[in-house]
């Protein structure tokens, strides 16, 4: 008798976020850390911040939105289009909580702070993700323990408003939080689909601030894996 199939695990939406720095010494800088030795997912690897999308996130009120190409890129491929500002969100939240940065702009709170969203308020910031560039989607492959559907996104570090210096307020999820040149980000132990990123974000900068080269997305959620490029 085979052995029986394994329960396919459930996709669950995420959002990462890869903050570009430009004015330390060596060219551009993006900001990593490495995930617990004991971590579920991707342990003792270095990482960008992020994390899954919570049922909250779509009720967050953000002071401005994703630019129409990033809404317009990240609505493509998928049959739940109000996804996209719940993963704006997410990459905003998990941002604070791994690293203790805030991407936000000055603003008043309407009414109640949702939950977690207190050091906002306490700065006198609202979220914003007019910054948020969609840069990769990729799918976690079959059989893996955790599976996700996560869009990386960039923003520049002069978009952050506390100072990006500061990482008193991190939680204690990713540890040895630290600028890494780009060029030299080879050096860590770094997942697969990082060092894909990674690449895709250099060539970006690469093209300037323009650009408006396709997104690459791997897919997995079908029984071959395929890569394509959302346009």
């Amino acid at each position: 008798m085979q052995d029986p199939i394994p329960e396919e695990r459930p996709l669950r939406d995420a959002a990462s976020v890869l903050i570009v720095r430009r004015d330390l010494p060596g060219g551009a800088h993006v900001l990593m850390g490495m995930r617990g030795a004991g971590a579920a997912f991707m342990p003792s690897k270095f990482v960008f911040p992020g994390g899954a999308v919570e049922p909250a996130d779509s009720a967050v009120p953000l002071l401005s939105p994703l630019a129409a190409t990033e809404t317009r890129r990240l609505s493509a491929e998928t049959s739940t289009p109000e996804i996209v500002p719940a993963l704006a969100a997410a990459a905003i939240r998990e941002l604070q909580e791994e690293t203790g940065l805030l991407l936000g702009v000055p603003g008043t709170w309407p009414g109640n702070v949702p939950e977690g969203w207190e050091p906002f308020a306490a700065a006198g910031l609202r979220p914003a993700a007019q910054g948020l560039r969609f840069v990769f989607r990729a799918i976690t492959p079959r059989g893996r323990s955790r599976r996700f559907d996560a869009r990386f996104f960039t923003v520049m570090a002069e978009d952050i408003a506390s100072s990006p210096d500061d990482f008193s307020r991190a939680s204690d999820e990713l540890s040895h939080l630290q600028w890494v040149p780009m060029a030299d980000t080879h050096g860590l132990d770094l997942p697969f689909i990082t060092e894909v990123v990674l690449a895709e974000t250099r060539a970006r900068l690469e093209r300037g601030p323009d650009d408006e080269a396709p997104v690459p997305f791997f897919d997995n959620r079908g029984p071959r894996a395929e890569f394509r490029r959302i346009g």
